[in-house]
């Protein structure tokens, strides 16, 4: 058997899918680095449509849809203002668009997210930054009520997602880009928090809003993925290739509770 498979097919993409674990119903929240699986037939089309394909229509595909490009809280922003001076700032903010969830890009989430908005159907959630898309049966239901001072906590789509039992499917990717690991620091006791700003619309009007929740960082992510991976219990982690890929099958809901140790026991140590 080929060690490397050949994914311009895009059968054989679903199939290599299949083989990984992804079955008929499965409610999916998907990372994926196109560059990694190396050529595929579409490209992101051609991806989403073996995911999709893979989990069939009772099935549902979700995707982060973060715009961090529209707050100047966000190290997105941070860098981009990297030495610029006073004036130049106040332009950047000037032309940041208020957040509409039906027209938004979300640039730095990569190609794949991007198919899945801008796809008829899809469903995306209300959060100014860190909203999720999705599409299939579910998605209606898991992306309702995100609040929008709660990024990724119980009032977001991440909560949705631990009760439906959900499936992590890292494509190319690790676990350092592991949204789902966010839900742990909420769940943390007493996790710190900051202040966060992004523009919004209101009525039609522009505006800067201002708003507290949970500190996140992912700085640690790669490290907490790991010995999530050593622990896990069988099943809970499938590993296998698809395309040029080492890609994984995760279970939410331990990813996430393993989480929730882990990082309450690391951090709270400082380490």
């Amino acid at each position: 058997m080929k060690d490397v498979l050949d994914v311009t097919d895009r059968a054989r993409a679903t199939a290599a899918l299949t083989a990984l674990g992804v079955r008929p119903g499965d409610v999916l929240l998907v990372h994926a680095s196109l560059r990694s699986l190396g050529p595929v037939a579409g490209r992101a089309r051609g991806v989403l449509d073996a995911v999709r394909r893979a989990v069939g229509p009772a099935g549902t595909v979700v995707v982060p849809a973060f715009t961090p490009e529209n707050s100047d809280t966000s190290p997105h922003y941070r860098e981009r203002v990297r030495g610029l001076d006073a004036g130049a700032v106040d332009a950047v903010r000037a032309a940041m668009p208020a957040y509409d969830p039906a027209l938004t890009p979300a640039p730095s989430m990569g190609a794949l997210a991007e198919t899945v908005r801008t796809t008829a159907g899809a469903e995306r959630s209300a959060h100014p930054q860190t909203s999720f898309a999705a599409l299939g049966p579910g998605g209606a239901r898991l992306l309702a009520a995100h609040r929008p001072d709660c990024h990724l906590g119980e009032d977001s789509p991440l909560a949705r997602l631990y009760e439906a039992d959900a499936r992590i499917l890292l494509l190319g990717t690790g676990y350092a880009t592991c949204t789902a690991f966010h839900l742990g620091e909420y769940r943390m006791p007493g996790p710190p928090r900051r202040g966060y700003r992004c523009v919004v619309a209101s009525r039609g009007v522009r505006r800067w809003w201002e708003y507290e929740d949970v500190a996140l960082d992912d700085g640690d992510f790669a490290a907490l993925g790991a010995a999530f991976e050593e622990a896990a219990a069988e099943g809970d982690v499938r590993v296998g290739r698809v395309g040029a890929a080492e890609c994984r099958l995760v279970r939410l809901r331990p990813a996430v509770d393993f989480a929730t140790a882990w990082l309450t026991e690391h951090r709270t140590a400082g380490g």
